[in-house]
């Protein structure tokens, strides 16, 4: 970016006019607007294609502005203090100021602080918390670079800050802290830290909890979700790969391939799960539009970050 401090200029005279404009975050790129202005933020809904029932995170510069729009309890301000900013989302109860439209008429709100210069710059130029989605159509495979947004949502963008890569590359973690910590979407930050830093067990909701007694609190948690446009499956580890015409394959290691693979991607040949969460979406993308057929792709080990990234490998198969 040539001037930073104009385009954040621009940026943030074009949020508080009501329009729309890309973010860089350290998880993916959001499309953010004012989120303390309903017509503003359905015009998110609008350009993504999203559901009007799918709630949306408001992104803050500060703790201080998060508990303007949320109430906060112990927990959560013991989370924000030692993990903002950074990639946890804390769902809360909402206060007057945030629409409805912003939380689907629920009476939470997931807020975060995300922990990239341009995106705190441009909430502290705007003067605004922002609702922000990720920054694609609906239901597709996440942005990771300003060129992957500009691909999918040039027209409906006013300005895309490009902040560079994304450095973890996946969403955020998604925790609901009270009454008992537990994890809606894991995401960006582990559950082992959070347990640490609250020293008491955090729980992970699966697919049949969240649909049981969650009614969708927080964003993320559809089950068709991060899809690319050809068909996904996904394999376990440990399981072979499926052979065929015309397919490609995401693979953790690069271990077990058929002979002859030859539309692939490998996460992490190291074995690195910080590095496999960080070029996951961009991988992705890449087998989407290389001209196979379907994909094929492996789950990673269960733990730490890799739980995050099963979770948006399993939505992309649509298993939730």
């Amino acid at each position: 970016m040539n001037d930073p401090s104009a385009e954040i200029a621009a940026a943030a005279a074009a949020l508080r006019a009501g329009r729309l404009v890309g973010m860089p975050t350290e998880t993916v790129y959001g499309l953010a607007a004012n989120a303390l202005d309903a017509r503003a933020v359905l015009a998110i809904f609008a350009a993504k294609g999203r559901p009007s029932f799918d709630p949306l995170i408001v992104h803050v510069a500060d703790a201080e502005q998060a508990w303007a729009v949320a109430r906060p309890s112990a927990r959560a301000r013991l989370l924000a203090q030692q993990c903002w900013p950074g990639p946890l989302t804390l769902v809360l109860p909402r206060l007057p100021a945030i629409p409805d439209v912003v939380t689907s008429g629920l009476d939470t709100v997931g807020v975060r602080c995300p922990d990239h210069p341009l995106a705190l710059a441009l909430i502290r130029a705007a003067g605004l918390p922002l609702a922000a989605p990720s920054a694609n159509r609906f239901g597709r495979i996440s942005p990771t670079t300003a060129a992957h947004v500009r691909e999918q949502l040039a027209d409906a963008v006013a300005v895309v800050l490009d902040g560079g890569p994304c450095r973890i590359g996946i969403e955020s973690t998604v925790l609901l802290p009270d009454p008992a910590p537990i994890i809606l979407r894991p995401g960006g930050l582990t559950r082992e830290a959070l347990e640490a830093i609250l020293g008491e067990p955090v729980a992970v909701a699966d697919r049949a909890a969240r649909d049981a007694s969650l009614a969708l609190p927080a964003p993320g948690l559809l089950a068709s979700h991060y899809a690319p446009v050809i068909p996904l499956t996904l394999k376990d580890l440990g399981q072979p790969w499926p052979e065929g015409e015309g397919l490609a394959y995401l693979s953790w290691r690069g271990e077990g391939l058929p002979a002859g693979a030859g539309r692939l991607e490998i996460l992490s040949q190291r074995g690195d799960l910080a590095e496999a969460a960080a070029g996951l979406f961009a991988a992705m993308r890449r087998l989407d539009a290389c001209g196979a057929r379907a994909m094929v792709a492996e789950s990673v080990p269960n733990v730490a970050l890799g739980l995050g990234i099963n979770d948006r490998l399993r939505r992309a198969a649509g298993l939730g």
